[in-house]
């Protein structure tokens, strides 16, 4: 996030403003990795880095047909 502040041109002042983090929690984060999720996205989003959040979670690869037929999303899982 550091890297991506200052290739953005951004000091930890002008980021926590545009992100609505406060400048101690911005500053906290960059020492030592702790932020709260809220405030990670909100910076997240400050830097157009939004799109990472994609890899966190990626989709699992297709194991047979039935995976690939257009059909809707579970909701949830039901415990038989």
């Amino acid at each position: 996030m550091k890297r991506r502040r200052i290739e953005h041109g951004l000091t930890q002042r002008e980021l926590a403003s545009r992100s609505n983090v406060s400048y101690g929690s911005l500053r906290l984060f960059e020492e030592t990795g702790k932020i709260s999720l809220e405030s990670v996205v909100k910076i997240a989003f400050a830097l157009e880095a939004e799109a990472e959040f994609e890899r966190l979670f990626p989709g699992r690869p297709p194991q047979d047909i039935n995976d690939v037929i257009d059909r809707p999303l579970k909701q949830r899982v039901r415990k038989k």
